[in-house]
């Protein structure tokens, strides 16, 4: 938890990003109270049993935070259809969150002070104070808005787990609502543990074990929740050292054709480390326009060889390569017709060119990828007996 708060920090100031920032940071410091060096050194304090009071307020904050993500995630979605109901819950979260959990962070701190008994430093609060009446009105409290605060984010993000269709989404959003169905578990269990102990006093031992048991499905509910909300930036990261990688292997192919025709890319090409630790272009877009350039340096390259280049090639690639033999084509092709304008053929009508139908961008730059590779065990040898077979150069 203190990781990912620290990552999210560092990650934005919109309203999501601050609002799971503060999130993880209240989970953290929540947890860290947990440790034994903290909370007997807390609970030893002048205040004693200061950290669950500081651990209660802390997970306090973190659930109000999850609360305004809500809102900045599903409050700013159109009023109408199959959206409007998720909308309505948002907007009264956004009146009611603030105000509650004030209230409940008010009404906590005076029957902490007034009514809990506090004679003697606790280690496990809820079952050293098994079967005493203050202990259970202070976690009814803070239980009735753990638990209320999970229920609106399960039903939250049940609700956009059922129609979400990414996949990679869909298990983020899964993993964040089972994380509110041990939540809600979690609360309204101990509540009413916490209560039947009123009636019927149990021996240490029980609730030592119960207060163990229902610790175990809290901290199962950090990681679950940390995993799905940590899934979408996953999958966003993925797809840019996808991007990253396709760039470092489309470097050397890209660079020589874009030396030969300067006019074509937007910007002039850099040495590979400047190209692939640039920090002001998303390598996702940096791609994009590589694979722009890639086309139009092939329509370029098309006005300098003849209509048997490709033919060729073809039976070039045919002869030595049984797999991806189009895209071994297209990179002899490529190096062919760069061969014939580095000679000083003269510019003249577009040759014939077999290109790759791609159905989007991701098997477009797939298929590139294999050019590249070919592209870069191709030999100018055998360029100049590809122009040779197909009459560019005598």
């Amino acid at each position: 938890m203190t990781a990912v708060a620290i990552w999210r920090a560092l990650g934005g100031s919109d309203a999501r990003r601050r609002s799971l920032w503060g999130c993880f940071l209240g989970f953290a410091i929540a947890l860290w109270t947990k440790t034994e060096i903290v909370r007997i050194g807390l609970n030893n304090s002048s205040i004693t049993d200061a950290s669950i009071l500081l651990k209660h307020y802390s997970a306090g904050a973190a659930i109000l935070a999850i609360m305004y993500y809500i809102v900045a995630v599903y409050g700013q979605y159109p009023a109408d259809g199959e959206m409007a109901r998720a909308v309505k819950v948002s907007r009264f979260i956004q009146h009611a969150a603030a105000k509650t959990a004030l209230s409940a962070f008010a009404l906590m701190t005076v029957l902490f002070f007034a009514i809990v008994d506090r004679s003697k430093p606790s280690d496990r609060f809820v079952s050293d104070h098994a079967g005493q009446w203050g202990a259970t009105a202070y976690m009814t409290v803070f239980y009735i808005y753990l638990g209320s605060a999970s229920a609106i984010c399960l039903y939250q993000w049940a609700g956009a787990w059922r129609r979400e269709e990414r996949r990679v989404l869909r298990v983020g959003l899964g993993m964040m609502a089972f994380a509110m169905v041990l939540g809600v578990t979690y609360s309204f269990g101990r509540m009413l543990v916490m209560w039947y102990w009123l009636a019927v006093q149990p021996s240490h031992a029980i609730a030592y074990d119960i207060d163990a048991g229902t610790e175990a499905m809290q901290q199962l509910l950090f990681v679950f929740f940390a995993l799905g909300v940590s899934v979408p930036a996953t999958e966003k990261g993925l797809r840019r050292a996808r991007a990253w990688l396709a760039l470092a292997r489309l470097y050397p192919m890209w660079h020589e054709l874009m030396t030969a025709f300067p006019n074509t890319p937007m910007e002039t090409p850099r040495s590979r480390r400047e190209e692939l630790t640039r920090r002001d272009l998303d390598a996702g877009l940096q791609l994009d326009r590589w694979v722009h350039d890639l086309a139009d340096a092939i329509e370029k390259l098309r006005h300098y060889v003849p209509d048997g280049l490709m033919t060729a090639a073809q039976e070039a690639a045919g002869q030595h390569h049984k797999t991806n033999q189009g895209a071994v084509a297209q990179a002899y092709w490529m190096k062919a017709a760069l061969a014939a304008k580095k000679q000083g053929v003269t510019a003249g009508p577009v040759a014939a060119y077999e290109q790759q139908q791609a159905t989007d961008q991701d098997s477009e730059v797939a298929w590139l990828r294999h050019v590249a590779d070919a592209y870069r065990k191709a030999d100018t040898t055998q360029a100049q007996r590809l122009l040779a077979t197909a009459g560019a150069i005598s």
